[in-house]
Formats: C-alpha cells, structure tokens, sequence
C-alpha cells in the first residue's frame, strides 16, 4: 500500500473512478467491492473514502461515468446519419438505449440498483454531468414537436424514458420472452412515436 504519493488528488480520483467502473461492469453491483478497487490499484480501502467520503459517493461517481459514457453513445448512433428523417432519429434514439443497455448491462443495471439513503441528495455536480443524457432526449423530442408545444418536451421526454426503460427491462431480464415477445425494441419504438404523433409530431 505504499503508493499513496504516487498520484495527485485528481490523478487518484481519476484512478479509482475507472478501475471502479471497470469493477463494476464485470462484477455487477451486487457483487462490487470497494477493497478490491483499492486492491487493484494498490492503495488502501481507506484512500477510497478519504477521496469520496463515503461509499454512496463512490457508487455515485461510477455511475455518473457511465452517464457521460451513454449519452456519448447515444450521440453516436444519432451522428451516423445526420441527414436522417425525424422519425429515423428517434428510432435510433430508442435503438441506443437498449443497444448499451443490451452491451454494457452490469454498468447499466448498477445505475438503478443503487439507492442514495433517504434524505440525501443527488450531489450538485454529479446531478449537472448526469443531466446531459437527459437533455440529449429533450432536444430530439423538442425537434419533431409543433413550434408551439415544444415547452412540454422536457415532461414527454422523461416519460418516454419510463416506456423505453420498461420495455428495455423486460427484454434484458427475460420477462418479454416469457410473455412471448419477440421484438421488444420495435415495441418500444411504436410506443414513442405514438406518444409523440399524440403531442403533435408528424412521425
């Protein structure tokens, strides 16, 4: 554990967020473990927490890297085609959601598994970084709305999220199958665009 001078603050922080998101992703968030974080990076448990403060922040810290992660991932897909009609966007939209949820799913589950104890809230600049994946969705959603109900993209585009992210759970956790469907992405994807034609968009 004699490394403890080796790395700045923010080099040491950098550190540990990338060795616990790489943990996380293969072990899951049932199975992470603080110490082996610090294992693997040779500095103490101690260390961890003297840079987080405490457990929950770390968890948080992880995760908002893999907010920062998805949300370039969903910028990615909609990239590709730029040109794209609206209602190409927003199936590609719908399509990266379950496409890194489908391909990153212990970091994604790790997300919604963890629980902030009751009366603490979401630090300040966590709550900012993990906004951006947030605003990419508000700003699609505002793009295909008539000019004049573009003030209630914000509220449609977390509830769209809701419809996404259940359809997404089903199809990962097995429930969907057992239900017997067999598309579960163009379910989801029919279910947006009839939401959005509902608010006015012509999709």
């Amino acid at each position: 554990m004699g490394r403890r001078s080796d790395h700045s603050r923010e080099e040491l922080e950098a550190l540990i967020i990338a060795e616990g998101h790489r943990h996380m992703a293969e072990a899951g968030f049932a199975k992470f473990s603080s110490r082996e974080v610090a294992k693997r990076i040779g500095y103490s448990v101690g260390t961890l927490y003297n840079i987080f403060g405490s457990y929950d922040r770390l968890i948080i810290a992880i995760n908002t890297r893999t907010f920062r992660l998805w949300a370039a991932w969903l910028e990615e897909g909609l990239a590709g085609n730029p040109q794209d009609r609206p209602q190409d966007r927003i199936a590609a939209l719908v399509e990266g959601y379950f496409s890194f949820a489908q391909e990153n799913t212990h970091i994604w589950m790790a997300i919604y598994d963890h629980r902030l104890p009751p009366g603490i809230p979401m630090p300040q600049d966590y709550a900012g970084q993990r906004a951006g994946l947030t605003e990419i969705v508000v700003r699609e959603v505002a793009a295909v709305l008539p000019c004049d109900m573009r003030d209630i993209a914000p509220r449609l585009a977390r509830s769209l999220v809701a419809t996404v992210h259940g359809h997404c759970t089903f199809a990962l956790n097995g429930s969907f199958a057992l239900l017997g469907e067999t598309d579960p992405l163009e379910m989801a994807t029919a279910r947006v665009k009839e939401s959005l034609r509902a608010a006015g968009a012509k999709l």
